[in-house]
């Protein structure tokens, strides 16, 4: 078995995939933490032969974990951001800076579109490009719904967002405190999104496809204005582009991937972003 974990500052997320037949067995979400359990926070490690992992928890945590690890399981491959990878060249000014979760996104969406905007939408809302040669332009970092929430400070916090709701319920003048702070940073959230997008396309020249990821991409998925698809799976698509194990991931396959979305024509995206510069 292989055992891929997404260690985030306060959760942690991993699956357990099949070596031979590349099936995903199980998957869970633990608090993130320095002594792990395994057999209760992640899965008992003797049935693991390999780990990859994805962190941009604080170094103690990732020390911890990979020290458990190696004296339990043989291999353990640990993603780093470089300033090149898969024919993805890094555009940050110090590569090593920027979020490992976030470059593999981009690592991800690359292989599966040839270039592409992705969107994790966690506790921050980040947004990369990378054009159709590789290029990584950098991106985008904004509060997440929940950390929006919690600096309005107005004793609404425990009242989250319904995943299920409707966009245009979300976007409706809420007639409720409670309403009124989650339908304001919801606009707020699809507003960025979609404006970012536009602006980027129209400065490259290029419709890009958009992917999402995150505990929070499904609901804001629906007040998206251009084509998208949803990957829950995309940094752990990154890590087996990064580290390919199984016969399937050798020949370039990725967990979960989508379909890739066809963008809209540039001319409609440059015309969208025109008419919104009138109003």
């Amino acid at each position: 078995m292989i055992l891929d974990l997404d260690i985030g500052n306060t959760l942690s997320k991993w699956r357990l995939k099949d070596a031979d037949s590349s099936e995903i067995r199980s998957r869970g979400a633990v608090w993130t933490r320095e002594e792990w359990r395994p057999g209760a926070d992640i899965p008992d490690l003797d049935v693991v032969e390999a780990v990859r992992i994805s962190s941009v928890a604080r170094r103690a945590v990732l020390e911890e974990t990979v020290a458990l690890l190696q004296r339990r399981v043989g291999h353990v491959h640990v993603a780093h951001s470089t300033p090149e990878a898969l024919g993805v060249t890094n555009g940050y000014e110090e590569p090593e800076r920027l979020g490992v979760d976030r470059w593999l996104g981009a690592l991800a969406g690359y292989q599966l579109a040839g270039g592409c905007c992705a969107v994790d939408c966690g506790s921050a809302i980040t947004i990369d490009f990378v054009l159709p040669g590789g290029r990584h332009l950098g991106g985008y970092i904004l509060p997440g719904l929940r950390l929006m929430k919690e600096s309005l400070k107005l004793g609404t916090r425990n009242v989250a967002i319904d995943p299920d709701s409707e966009a245009e319920e979300l976007l409706a003048p809420g007639r409720r405190t409670v309403e009124a702070v989650n339908h304001g940073i919801y606009m707020a959230a699809v507003s960025a999104i979609n404006r970012i997008y536009a602006e980027v396309c129209d400065m490259e020249g290029v419709a890009l496809p958009l992917m999402l990821t995150g505990g929070d991409a499904r609901v804001v998925s629906r007040g998206l204005q251009v084509p998208h698809a949803v990957w829950p799976d995309m940094v752990y698509g990154g890590l087996e582009a990064c580290f390919p194990l199984t016969a399937a991931e050798r020949a370039g396959r990725m967990s979960g991937a989508p379909r890739v979305p066809s963008p809209v024509s540039l001319e409609k995206i440059r015309a969208g972003l025109a008419f919104s510069m009138l109003l």
